[in-house]
Parts: C-alpha cells; structure tokens; sequence
C-alpha cells in the first residue's frame, strides 16, 4: 500500500490491522501516539484501544485503515470550572454568596442530625486516604495530621460516616465471625457451609470490599501520565541467556534507549550498552547470585532477601528492569523503606532470577507485597504462585494477615484470585467433624490460618459465588464441579513452599536503629 496521502497526526483513531491468539487477523481502533520518520517511510505506533498497553507497536502504514480515519477531537472553547467542560466561571460574588449558602445549610444539617459517635480504638481505626502517588519527604505523620476523618474502618472494612436513618435496615453479609458449619450432602463428594447472618449494620457492604484501594506506596499516579511514559522506550533486553521484549516504559538512561539491545549482568543487573562492556564487566563482578541473605532453598530454587538501603544500587537496577514489565506500580530511586525478596533457579553457574517481589518494611495498611513479577521466560510455569504463597509464609512467621498492594495488574489480579481460591477451598475440604457434630470454622479462623486478610477470603468466597442465603442463614456450598476442579487444579500444582526450609527472623522495623 502507498504511503497515506492523508496526514495522519497524533491522537488520531483508526483500525490497524494485528494478529490475534488465534494467528487469524483483526482490526481493533487504535489511536496514534506517535510518528516518526525512517528513510523511505513513517512508522506509527499504536495504542490498541480497550487492549494492554504491553501490546502497543510501531506499525507501518499499509496496517492502517485509512477510510475510518477519526481525526483528535478539538477541546470546547467553553470555559471550566472543577474541570467539569461547559459551566461557566463565576464571579467573586458568586462564589461568596454560594459559600455563604453551604455554611448556613451545614449548620442546619448539623443541627438537626445527631452524630453517630465514634468506635473506640480498638473497634475502628482512621481509614487511610492518602494520595495515589508517594512521595518520600511527605512523611506519616504529617499526612496523618492533614488527613480529616472522612470515614471509619470496622475489621479492616471501610465505612462512610453516614447519619442514622430511622427505619433503615441492611443484613450484614458474612461478618468477620461467623461461623461456618460444613456438613456433608447426599454426594459424597459435595459439602455446604453454613454461616449465620450477622447483626443488622447501616452498611450493606460490611465486611466487603467495595473496590480495591488506591492508596500504597508504589501505586502509580495514572494522571501523570504523559506520551514519552505511554510508550515503550527499550526494544530489546539480554539478560543471561533470554533476550526479554518489554511490554512498557522504564526510566533507562536516554542514551540507552536507541540500543537495539541492552545488557544486563543477570548478576547484579547493571545494564551495559554493548556485548563488549558486558564481557569486561563479567570479569570484574563477582557475584553469582543476588546480594543479601539467602533466607529459603529446596531442591534448585533459593530466595534471598535484599534490603533497599544495604543494597541500593542492585535494588534500583532491579526497580529498572521490573518497570518494564508491570505498568501500575511506579518507580522509586529511594529504596530503603523497602525489602526485596528475589527468587532464583541455581544451575552451575550461578543463581538466575526468576521473579521477585519487594514489600515496605513498614506497612499502615498491613501490605505484604508492594510489587510483585515473575519474568517472562518463567511465566506459566508455577513460579507466581510460589512467590505469592511465599509472601503470606512470611506473613505467618511475622504473625500477621497481609495483602498485595492495589491496584493489581492483570495477570497479578488472576494468580492472586487463584492462589486465594486454590488456598481456602482447600481448607473447607479438609475440615473434619469432631464427636459425630459438623465442624465449625470462622473467617477470622481462615485468616488466621492462612494469613489471607479478611476482606480477601470474603471477597473470593463471592468470587467464586459460593455464598447464598437460604432460611436465614449465609450459606456456601462446595459442589462436585468447583471440588473436582480444585482437585485438579492442585494436582497441577507442583511448585510449594516447604516451611522447613524457610530460615527468617522477622526484624521490629519500627526502631529506626534497625535501618
């Protein structure tokens, strides 16, 4: 096809032609983010819209299907305010009088709706509402002195702080301590378990998560955005013997980014411009496997624990390479708050990364994981399930419940669902009845057992849409399908951590000494 006649700028959306799984061709709206010329033609790269920014391209222009061409929309002219398009600014005396109005109807409402009051310490907490972004001269306690009290938190749930109104009743759905009754059905195969509904709660969302939480420490500020992050800027990685296509964007120094390939030192992961610097930097490093404390191994696999201070430099290549595969979670050069915990596979040459996840080394919002990758070459083999059920065994040595960082990614939003599907299920199965009278088990006992926070057991039990409400009670029923698939499942399931093998004492991060 001849080079388009049209011109075509950025933010324009047209079909571009792509290869689906199947191999079979499609034609999926994209918008152009950018252009650039090479001698003989234009290339475009593309964002699919509605798709993962990891398959974003630079395409040539006979993939462009020019006759739905879709030209960038011009911005209204109308002035904003609130960033809502079409109001119109107000005047001073506008903005006093309305000022005026809110106060005095304030009042009003104040004084005619009585204040619930509040829990006590022990029963509620300050709900976290900090920004999406972190910044590190921003410290606790400052945010927590600018924070207003906005909403409460009841067993780890969030609540609005919403007036009582009379004659006004929810059902609380599946409390923290519940009991859970299993008892086997006519199937042998099949069980059901009964939980008691709860006390009557202002809140129908008691106990579940609404939405995942924005707040943590490396989630990203997605209105920060702008074209040079949305586009990948690395074509091609060489590390030990893979070579890794990117899917996203990574700080890289500029220089690098025009390399067809960059070298790591799968050692160290010092990134080298060429294979020649990469062979003279081998023979001066001496590390075979990642600096810090091997803290587990079983038979080839081995972790070991970095601290973001003792190990700055290795930490900050390791935040590099990680960023050009996990889109959500935004880079930090200060790594010392954070731990990382890097899984390897020895051979006999050395230890060579597989994954790794990092977690703060103190939490507010009992995190056990703040990043979490398994790196191409070893995705769908097993490994991202170890290295999630290995955070919660560290979980269970500290004593605590812990929880993935939000938001997730895809493909961490599925291995978390199926690791904490595959785990409780397979406590519900193995419960046994005592004295002929059917076991009992409550949510705080499943998380304490598992080390799963309570809003995530609740939220897969209606996951995998177990929970019912039959003659007054709650009700999860366990049939032949989700037990044979579970059995399967597990049958798949090689890769497990062996508590014995894990050698780590937890440190009391609290005292800035052990910094």
């Amino acid at each position: 096809m001849a080079e388009p006649t049209v011109e075509i700028v950025e933010g324009c959306r047209l079909p571009v032609l792509r290869k689906n799984q199947e191999n079979e061709d499609e034609w999926p709206l994209a918008e152009i983010l950018s252009v650039k010329d090479i001698p003989g033609r234009k290339l475009y790269y593309v964002h699919y819209i509605d798709f993962n920014k990891r398959l974003d391209e630079w395409v040539t222009p006979d993939r462009l299907d020019l006759k739905k061409l879709q030209f960038p929309k011009k911005e209204a002219k109308t002035p904003t305010k609130n960033g809502l398009p079409g109001s119109r600014p107000s005047s001073p005396e506008r903005e006093v009088k309305r000022k005026a109005e809110s106060v005095s109807l304030a009042t009003q409402v104040t004084a005619a709706t009585p204040v619930p009051s509040l829990p006590s310490s022990a029963e509620a907490s300050q709900a976290s509402v900090y920004p999406a972004m972190r910044d590190s001269s921003f410290s606790i306690k400052a945010r927590e002195e600018h924070e207003q009290l906005t909403s409460l938190t009841t067993n780890g749930t969030t609540r609005r702080l919403i007036p009582s109104q009379p004659g006004r009743k929810r059902k609380n759905c599946v409390g923290t301590e519940e009991i859970v009754k299993v008892f086997q059905n006519n199937s042998p195969r099949s069980s059901t378990v009964y939980l008691p509904p709860g006390e009557d709660s202002q809140d129908s969302s008691d106990g579940i998560p609404s939405a995942p939480r924005m707040t943590g420490s490396l989630v990203s500020d997605r209105s920060h955005d702008d074209i040079i992050t949305r586009m990948k800027n690395i074509d091609c990685i060489e590390l030990g013997r893979h070579r890794l296509k990117p899917w996203y964007f990574s700080p890289y120094p500029q220089e690098l980014t025009t390399l067809p390939i960059l070298y790591l030192c799968e050692f160290c992961l010092k990134y080298l411009k060429s294979l020649k610097c990469l062979q003279r930097h081998l023979t001066k490093c001496n590390l075979r496997h990642p600096p810090g404390n091997e803290i587990y191994r079983k038979g080839t696999i081995s972790f070991f624990e970095i601290d973001g201070r003792k190990n700055k430099m290795y930490s900050q290549n390791l935040c590099l390479l990680a960023k050009c595969f996990l889109d959500h979670k935004t880079l930090y050069y200060d790594t010392d708050p954070f731990l990382f915990y890097v899984m390897t596979e020895y051979d006999s040459k050395g230890f060579h990364i597989v994954g790794y996840f990092s977690k703060e080394k103190e939490s507010t919002e009992d995190y056990n994981v703040a990043c979490i990758l398994t790196l191409p070459p070893y995705q769908r083999r097993g490994y991202g399930k170890l290295l999630i059920e290995f955070s919660y065994e560290l979980s269970k040595v500290e004593g605590k419940t812990g929880t993935p960082e939000k938001p997730l990614s895809d493909l961490g939003l599925l291995s978390y669902r199926s690791y904490w599907s595959q785990t409780i299920l397979e406590i519900l199965m193995n419960l046994k009845s005592e004295n002929g009278e059917r076991p009992q088990m409550t949510i705080n006992e499943i998380s304490e057992i598992t080390s799963v926070k309570k809003e995530d057991v609740i939220s897969t039990l209606q996951y995998l849409n177990l929970i019912n409400y039959y003659k007054g009670q709650y009700i999860l029923t366990l049939s032949e399908d989700i037990v044979e698939g579970h059995e399967r499942a597990m049958h798949k399931r090689h890769l497990r951590i062996d508590s014995k093998c894990l050698h780590f004492t937890p440190k009391d991060w609290s005292k800035r000494g052990k910094w």
